[in-house]
């Protein structure tokens, strides 16, 4: 039986729209001008930064500036390419000494938006940054902690925010998968406890999703993507200190979990 146009309607129809073919070609010129951002940072700016008067401590100051600068510099350009648009409330509240930045990890994007906003601060990235051609150079520069799994890792972690350095951890390890909710590994909770002055929570959206875990770049949505990033209220986590590490760490944990349950599901 032939459909009747009522029942064709009922039907959902996706259409490309929104400049969707300049969009595509953005978002490849994005990835490209990182890469070749990337191999330029590596090959010529920070090997010169690194021959300017200083000591080590100067040295890796310049260098995590310059990975900020160039990631604002991106952010920008995927931004004026209209590639898509963003917000982000609280970026000033970034950045204090010993801070422990903990955020959701939607998008492949996110921690681009998120480094931009400080120029010095330090980051567990992933271990297999360090052999990668484009941005190895980098995290080595800046002296980023490599997400190895080692009990080395957490100690490390540690001293850099008794040092009174900003840390930038994603809990969950790797990116969200789109439509499942962020699950947190204990590890940032039991460094927030043996070295945080405070733990600052940072909600990230991305609508529609993009660049999720396994998905291939040209694979953009049909609108403009939105990137918003909102920063929590800073959390004492002394408040959790009244009991052993491991029974600490579990609350400090499902707190930090059950607030961005709470705050993505709001959003």
């Amino acid at each position: 039986m032939e459909d009747t146009p009522m029942e064709v309607a009922a039907y959902p129809l996706t259409r490309r729209r929104d400049a969707w073919l300049w969009r595509l070609f953005a978002t490849g010129a994005s990835f490209f001008f990182f890469g070749i951002g990337g191999l330029i940072l590596r090959v010529l700016v920070l090997p010169l930064l690194a021959l300017l008067p200083g000591d080590a401590i100067t040295r890796r100051h310049r260098a995590r500036a310059a990975i900020g600068g160039a990631f604002y510099l991106h952010m920008q350009f995927m931004y004026r390419t209209r590639v898509l648009d963003f917000h982000i409330d609280g970026a000033e509240r970034l950045g204090q000494p010993g801070q422990l930045i903990i955020a959701n990890h939607p998008s492949l994007i996110d921690v681009i938006f998120l480094i931009a906003q400080m120029r010095q601060t330090n980051c567990v990235v992933k271990a297999s940054l360090w052999d990668n051609p484009c941005m190895h150079g980098a995290v080595r520069a800046a002296q980023y902690i490599s997400n190895n799994g080692s009990p080395e890792m957490l100690e490390q972690a540690a001293d850099v925010l008794r040092e009174g350095q900003t840390l930038v951890m994603f809990p969950e390890g790797t990116r969200t998968k789109p439509g499942c909710a962020p699950v947190f590994h204990r590890g940032a909770a039991a460094i927030a406890l043996r070295g945080a002055r405070v733990v600052t929570p940072v909600f990230i959206s991305v609508t529609p999703t993009t660049l999720t875990k396994a998905e291939p770049w040209y694979r953009i949505p049909d609108r403009r993507v939105i990137v918003q990033l909102r920063v929590g209220a800073d959390i004492d986590p002394a408040q959790f200190n009244d009991a052993p590490m491991p029974i600490a760490s579990r609350r400090l944990n499902q707190h930090l979990h059950q607030l961005f349950l709470k705050e993505l599901d709001a959003s």
